[in-house]
């Protein structure tokens, strides 16, 4: 999981650093139309045409780099993703988020060990969507919901192919 999601926000890293350099180039080149360009589109998000060219122009003068960045793509230039980060964090939740279900499985005697652990898993699903939606300030009932109906699904789709590929080994 974590090589997984080292390439896929280092393939995103290399889009946002793709189009920023577009965008410098386009500002070296043409710097009067990426000024006319920043203006419609802060006149797209509600401003004036006077108050949208006065808007462009001040953030033209102060960084223009940073504007257009921001306005434009939705990237902070200072702010990219960073795949390291992303790998190491996806590794500690999975290596975290698979010890309950290890220790559940392997406590019990073995005619508990299935129930046991579905209702460890489905007991962690729940806390994880409540915590999950207070931190987020959202209701924790669609959060709670969710998870447990990923979860369900989750845990019967694995269960299923195990029992067959179980059934084909033996």
């Amino acid at each position: 999981m974590a090589l997984g999601e080292y390439v896929s926000v280092s393939t995103q890293r290399d889009t946002e650093q793709a189009l920023l350099a577009k965008e410098l180039q386009e500002l070296h080149d043409d710097p009067a139309a990426e000024l006319d360009e920043l203006a419609e589109l802060l006149e797209g998000k509600g401003l004036t045409p006077a108050t949208a060219r006065t808007v462009a122009e001040e953030l033209t003068d102060h960084n223009p780099f940073a504007a257009h960045a921001e306005v434009e793509l939705g990237i902070d230039p200072n702010e990219l993703s960073n795949p390291w980060q992303a790998a190491l964090s996806s590794a500690l939740s999975f290596t975290l988020g698979a010890l309950l279900p290890l220790i559940v499985i392997l406590a019990p005697p073995a005619a508990w060990r299935i129930p046991a652990t579905v209702v460890a898993v489905l007991l962690a699903l729940v806390i994880t969507g409540a915590v999950s939606a207070r931190l987020g300030g959202a209701p924790p009932g669609r959060a709670v919901l969710r998870n447990v109906i990923g979860g369900v699904l989750a845990l019967a789709i694995t269960y299923a192919i195990g029992h067959l590929v179980g059934a084909a080994i033996a």
